[in-house]
């Protein structure tokens, strides 16, 4: 198992002066740009320290939000790119059916290939509905314009005889020449995250690798599985090596210090969602079904059925503890014997996977507890990780 170290490079000191929104109507001049810089430098450490302890890198992005402070992902992962040397990079966060320019984004990733020597693996978001108003672009469309944008930089990537032209249905080009072209062949690797079974299904023609997120002990089983059904249905080879799950995991030296860290990295989960209903779920966003079910369950206040324990308790991710978190299989905590047993049994409920994005920060946690925290991972876990999803 491959496992990456994830962080949402968060802007918290913000975090006191915000109630009902995290997200997309919070002023700027909450955000102090020394501070600020302090923080950068510090996750782009942490991230660092990661090539020592052999666990690899994801980033990912956000926009108008004080949860994620990283609204261009390919910009850590430049300076990545150079200060690592030996682990993969993963940008899990690019929300091309967002950008107006698909070719910038096949130009970035291209250049990023090339200057971490083939390390890079690239990964394509549909995005949170949250950030449909900030990139003002239409919900209804958002998907027809993320596989045209795949599929065109995919064929910008893999053509090396000169410009081509491209009349699509969202984008127009006379002349397409990406220089340079990427190192690894034909293209470096690519992701989608998902969350549901039609998605996973829709990857899985393609040969995508498939990320899930928060999607826990009952929500991962189906979407594994509609991954393998449409796998084989298309005569693609399926190894635990397409499937990633993402957790976010305090390990401790004692149960108590695990809990305690993890119950700082789990106000990510706790802040995340906290946005304004109207930016909730633009019109044309989701499908009908999951809008009117989202309408039965509004008055929960919260997207009630999101997160369920193992027995399908619905739990509020604002005041989510880690007792919820472990139960519903979106954390992993304690002694490194608690997180790795806890882990197999993760892995055991799915049937097996061969990524884990491990959020190894989040929220308040210090930098001192985070460097604890995925150093003690990388001694005590991660080598007893090493024969599963193989």
């Amino acid at each position: 198992m491959k496992v990456w170290h994830f962080s949402e490079m968060a802007y918290h000191p913000a975090w006191p002066e915000l109630q009902d929104s995290y997200r997309v109507v919070i002023p700027n001049r909450l955000y102090d740009p020394k501070i600020g810089a302090d923080l950068y430098h510090r996750y782009l450490d942490e991230w660092v320290l990661c090539d020592e302890l052999g666990i690899n890198i994801m980033t990912n992005e956000h926009h108008a939000t004080a949860t994620c402070a990283d609204s261009v992902c390919t910009i850590p992962m430049a300076i990545l790119a150079r200060e690592t040397k030996h682990v993969r990079l993963l940008a899990l966060g690019m929300p091309i059916g967002n950008r107006n320019d698909p070719i910038r984004v096949a130009e970035e990733y291209s250049m990023l290939d090339v200057i971490s020597r083939g390390r890079i693996e690239m990964g394509f978001v549909k995005g949170v509905p949250f950030e449909i108003s900030p990139a003002n672009t239409n919900p209804a469309d958002l998907m027809e314009r993320f596989w045209e944008a795949h599929d065109l930089i995919l064929k910008a990537m893999t053509t090396h005889d000169g410009p081509f032209n491209w009349e699509g249905t969202h984008f127009h080009y006379r002349s397409v020449n990406v220089w340079p072209r990427p190192w690894q062949e034909p293209h470096p690797p690519v992701w989608m995250p998902v969350g549901s079974p039609g998605s996973a299904a829709e990857a899985a023609e393609r040969g995508m690798t498939i990320g899930v997120l928060n999607t826990g002990w009952v929500r991962t089983p189906p979407i594994f599985e509609a991954y393998r059904e449409r796998a084989a249905e298309a005569g693609r080879p399926m190894t635990p090596q397409r499937l990633a799950y993402m957790a976010l995991i305090g390990v401790g030296n004692t149960r108590e210090e695990g809990w305690r860290r993890a119950d700082q990295i789990l106000d990510y989960s706790r802040t995340s969602g906290i946005v304004a209903p109207q930016f909730m779920n633009p019109p044309g966003y989701a499908s009908v079904a999951q809008s009117a079910q989202a309408l039965r369950m509004s008055g929960a206040g919260f997207r009630a059925g999101r997160i369920q324990s193992r027995d399908g308790r619905n739990i509020d991710p604002r005041k989510m503890t880690v007792d919820d978190a472990i139960d519903a299989g979106l954390s992993f905590a304690g002694t490194p014997d608690d997180v790795f047993d806890q882990l197999r049994a993760f892995y055991d409920h799915v049937g097996g996977f061969g990524h884990l994005l491990m959020m190894g920060q989040g929220g308040l946690l210090s930098h001192e507890e985070t460097v604890a925290n995925l150093t003690l991972f990388s001694k005590a876990v991660l080598p007893r990780l090493e024969a599963l999803g193989v």
